[in-house]
């Protein structure tokens, strides 16, 4: 599974903002920030705090994205 943060670097675009504002603003270090880059997931925590300082929700900033068998690698939970 990927997660994709284009929509994150696409509203620090519109709103002139550089990663490293974003780290300052949200207090997320530069290992979060490289694994957000690399498409790896990070905290929920994080995910938070980056939607409270850019005032968006969680889907505002990433998409999860199926892996290449069109199935998502999380398993099933039942009831």
């Amino acid at each position: 599974m990927v997660y994709n943060y284009n929509k994150l670097w696409k509203i620090l675009i519109d709103k002139k903002m550089r990663k490293k504002d974003l780290m300052a603003l949200t207090d997320i270090n530069a290992t979060t920030m490289a694994k957000m880059g690399k498409e790896l997931p990070v905290s929920l925590e994080v995910l938070g705090r980056i939607c409270k300082a850019l005032d968006c929700s969680i889907g505002d900033v990433v998409d999860i994205v199926p892996d290449e068998t069109g199935q998502e690698s999380m398993p099933k939970i039942e009831n």
